[in-house]
């Protein structure tokens, strides 16, 4: 199974595919920290490497799934070209994929978790929240079935959640 995990920066995805990561065994493949190592070997960021850094991802993936076994992409999928490339790997493999969006709802909290983070990925910048707020105005609708998470409550439950979501899908 391909699990892809959306939702805007600062939102709780990163940490719900961690957890889901642990609780399955399934391996996490993370664009953040792949667009960050693009930067530290020497490419320049004014290249298009949020777009290289999905192209990494999706081979990561691709060679997981060959093994026959589940992976969880975590990154903020945005926009439908970035859906649909999960979906065709998923495709291509002959396995389900699996949207799980994470939202916060509660904005003061979103703001207070995106400002206070740091996730220790050497080279990369945290997001300010007015990239944040830009981000929301361009976050596409959704097409594809999915299951919404919502940050505010507790992790733990979130995660029970995810894995009922899943079991029940697979």
């Amino acid at each position: 199974m391909l699990i892809a995990m959306a939702g805007l920066p600062g939102a709780g995805k990163s940490s719900i595919a961690e957890a889901l990561g642990r609780k399955s065994a399934a391996p996490v493949v993370s664009v953040d920290p792949i667009e960050a190592a693009m930067w530290r070997a020497g490419v320049a960021r004014s290249q298009p490497t949020g777009l290289a850094a999905y192209a990494v991802a999706e081979a990561v993936a691709a060679g997981v799934l060959a093994l026959g076994q589940t992976v969880i992409v975590d990154a903020v999928n945005a926009v439908v070209e970035a859906r649909g490339q999960w979906r065709s790997l998923a495709d291509r493999h002959g396995v389900p994929v699996m949207f799980i969006e994470v939202v916060c709802s509660d904005p003061v909290v979103h703001r207070r978790r995106l400002e206070g983070r740091s996730r220790d990925i050497e080279g990369f910048y945290e997001v300010t929240w007015e990239a944040v707020e830009r981000r929301r105005e361009e976050f596409a609708a959704w097409a594809d079935d999915r299951l919404v998470l919502d940050s505010v409550i507790d992790l733990s439950l979130n995660v029970a959640t995810a894995l009922e979501f899943l079991a029940a899908a697979s």
